[in-house]
């Protein structure tokens, strides 16, 4: 009596019904044998088989054996459950109304209505639905599940069975609408209609079967990639913690044998250093010994004494000069310094390696919300070493106007003398996003590479520099002198997406509400780092806006 109380527990969360040949897994869920086989079968190319409820990861396949206990379980529980699906098959639930219907003949107590008559368009309950079995009157007519929505099958204009359908006017009339307002147009019967229709319900079932299955084909495939992602994933974190811990214990091995060659080294120099010391305080000494002789002699009266002393003075052997000293005391520890050097050189060589690592990751989708763009905000500001004569710098050289008057510029190589246009003071590379705001007829939003000839012909017009051109009538996309329409309105500003490693370039409309809209998008191979530009008209601006 248990089991039937709670029949989830013995039911398969694959086909959802009372389990059959009942298999236990290591997590602890259970199915039955043949639905969690056949959904490992989908999983074998991944060489990955989870658990369907909790994904638990098993390596390899496991071996599924029978769960007796469960198996007699559902064995009890089956006949209980089978028992009423059997009553309730005959009569499938009213979709018209799940309420229940009343008799329209019982005067007293209603009771429950079991079938509706459509000749007769009212609703019986057993004992008054009788005759209808055993009268020879009611033979014609025709019985269906019981309906709350009977008024529905009847004409409002003649109150009569809606039996024909009008493939004119797509819309089921009764036979007095046939000769009446409907007369002559397409008519036939409701059950031909149906059995049309019927045929196009093959053909909408059999494409809705061909959805089903490409849909579930592309659930597996995902589902396969998911797992195929989160091994590939679990591998690479794997892979990570083993390299770093291999390499602090390589540094660590390397630190403790630099330590013991500057400990065994600074013991043999202190220790040659000790018997240096020692010697030249014998020598001192000794120095010092005949100094006082010398002294004593020079000091002597008797010059006999002295003649045949100071002979012995002048064979005493002169003082040793070690012309080495210093090499001794200073050599012992250049080799360390080199060994460090070394590894400081191994060490920035590997986080090189590491950022180019960490650099392969942009090759994802570019940011989607202006939050994530701003991630990659970069510092611009205006060269005035290349601003055209009538291009006015302010706001810090993040802000470039038009104006009549002629600034009375130095000479530079690099100044614009031809067109309206100046450059910014930094290339860049890598993954970058700026945003310009724009006033007036026409503003030019433009990345170069730097001496690309731009003088001569202007942003856009070379196979070097990519361009968006902005104005009140909208906007164009110029490059190598082609012009591409953009359809999308742009708003007064305008971000721009530099990926150069992926060669992808990007021109959004930002709204005032932080929207992304995509104007332009390129992609190319970078070959040099790119400069932005700005080609502003008479009576127009742009603004370089600082990152928020």
């Amino acid at each position: 009596m248990a089991a039937s109380k709670e029949p989830d527990s013995l039911s398969c969360s694959i086909c959802l019904d009372i389990l059959k040949l009942p298999v236990t897994l290591h997590c602890g869920h259970s199915y039955c044998m043949e639905c969690v086989n056949g959904y490992w079968d989908q999983e074998d190319r991944c060489g990955v088989y989870s658990c369907p409820q909790c994904r638990h990861i098993y390596i390899p396949r496991p071996v599924l054996n029978k769960n007796t206990v469960l198996a007699d379980l559902a064995g009890k529980m089956s006949p209980e459950e089978e028992e009423p699906q059997q009553q309730q098959q005959p009569t499938p639930p009213v979709k018209d109304d799940p309420v229940d219907v009343e008799c329209d003949v019982c005067t007293a107590k209603k009771l429950k209505a079991v079938k509706s008559c459509l000749v007769c368009l009212a609703s019986f309950c057993a004992t008054h639905l009788q005759p209808h079995y055993v009268s020879a009157a009611f033979k014609k007519h025709k019985l269906v599940e019981v309906s709350a929505c009977i008024q529905e099958k009847i004409c409002s204009k003649h109150d009569k069975l809606l039996e024909v359908y009008c493939r004119s006017d797509g819309q089921c009339i009764c036979l007095l609408c046939v000769i009446d307002e409907h007369k002559g147009h397409d008519t036939v019967s409701a059950a031909a209609e149906r059995k049309e229709k019927q045929k196009l319900f093959g053909k909408k079932k059999q494409r809705y079967q061909q959805g089903i299955q490409e849909k579930q084909k592309q659930l597996r495939q995902l589902r396969q990639k998911m797992k195929a992602l989160q091994c590939s994933g679990a591998a690479a974190l794997d892979q990570n913690e083993k390299a770093y811990t291999e390499i602090v214990q390589m540094a660590d091995k390397r630190r403790c044998t630099v330590r013991e060659l500057i400990r065994v080294q600074e013991t043999a120099v202190v220790s040659r250093a000790e018997a240096l010391v020692d010697r030249l305080e014998k020598d001192i000494s000794e120095l010092r010994k005949g100094e006082d002789e010398l002294k004593q002699l020079s000091l002597t009266e008797d010059h006999i004494h002295f003649l045949q002393s100071c002979q012995s003075i002048f064979d005493c052997p002169e003082p040793d000069e070690w012309s080495d000293f210093d090499i001794l005391l200073h050599t012992p520890f250049d080799f360390v310094t080199k060994a460090i050097s070394i590894l400081r050189d191994k060490m920035e060589n590997m986080a090189r390696d590491i950022a180019e690592i960490s650099q392969t990751f942009q090759a994802d989708p570019d940011p989607e919300t202006r939050q994530e763009f701003s991630l990659y905000s970069c510092r611009l500001s205006l060269d005035p070493n290349t601003a055209f004569e009538n291009l006015l710098l302010s706001e810090g050289n993040s802000r470039v106007s038009w104006i009549k008057k002629a600034q009375r510029y130095p000479y530079h190589p690099e100044r614009f003398t031809k067109y309206d246009q100046v450059l910014c003071t930094e290339g860049v590379s890598g993954v970058c996003y700026w945003e310009v705001e724009w006033r007036g007829p026409r503003v030019e939003v433009a990345v170069c590479y730097k001496g690309a000839g731009l003088d001569e012909s202007g942003f856009g017009y070379t196979d070097q520099s990519w361009c968006i051109s902005l104005s009140n009538v909208g906007c164009t996309f110029w490059h190598s002198g082609i012009k591409t329409k953009v359809s999308t309105h742009c708003s007064s500003t305008v971000g721009v997406y530099l990926n150069h490693k992926a060669g992808s370039l990007s021109f959004y409309s930002v709204s005032d509400s932080g929207q992304m809209m995509l104007l332009h998008r390129v992609h190319t191979t970078f070959s040099q780092p790119l400069y932005p530009g700005f080609m502003v008209c008479r009576g127009a601006s742009a603004r370089i806006m600082s990152s928020k």
